[in-house]
């Protein structure tokens, strides 16, 4: 586990569209450029060398009303390397940081239907909390 680096942003994003099937490379280097600035952690994990998984995560506070909450914004793991701790290990982590910077909630959204992600919050111990995601569709 080490902090991630603009060498890694290839990993990162071929992790991802392979998970999401959704090509990035644009979203992840903004994320890596604005961790320098910020209380943000960009993580990663390797195994023998390459990039295995990555979590991205901040500190956030006030919005809403909330306190300060560590909010995490991505976690992946290859699938090659899921159901080895990997996930857990990264999140443990990510954790490990918010709690160091004073925080004592962790905070993630989730899409209903997205059970593989569901299920690993959840086994983390992750729960529904006291807000409410509201939306509304502006091309309807």
């Amino acid at each position: 586990m080490r902090e991630a680096t603009a060498a890694d942003l290839a990993a990162i994003s071929a992790i991802d569209s392979a998970n999401t099937g959704l090509a990035k490379p644009d979203y992840w280097q903004g994320l890596f450029d604005g961790a320098a600035a910020s209380e943000r952690s960009f993580l990663v994990a390797e195994a023998g060398g390459p990039v295995i998984g990555f979590v991205v995560g901040e500190v956030r506070a006030w919005e809403f009303g909330s306190p300060a909450a560590g909010w995490v914004f991505a976690i992946q793991v290859a699938e090659n390397s899921r159901e080895k701790g990997v996930g857990r290990a990264l999140l443990a982590a990510l954790c490990a940081r918010f709690a160091a910077a004073g925080v004592a909630v962790v905070r993630t959204m989730v899409s209903r239907q997205d059970m593989v992600n569901l299920s690993f919050f959840r086994g983390e111990g992750l729960t529904a909390g006291p807000y409410v995601e509201l939306e509304k569709r502006l091309d309807a």
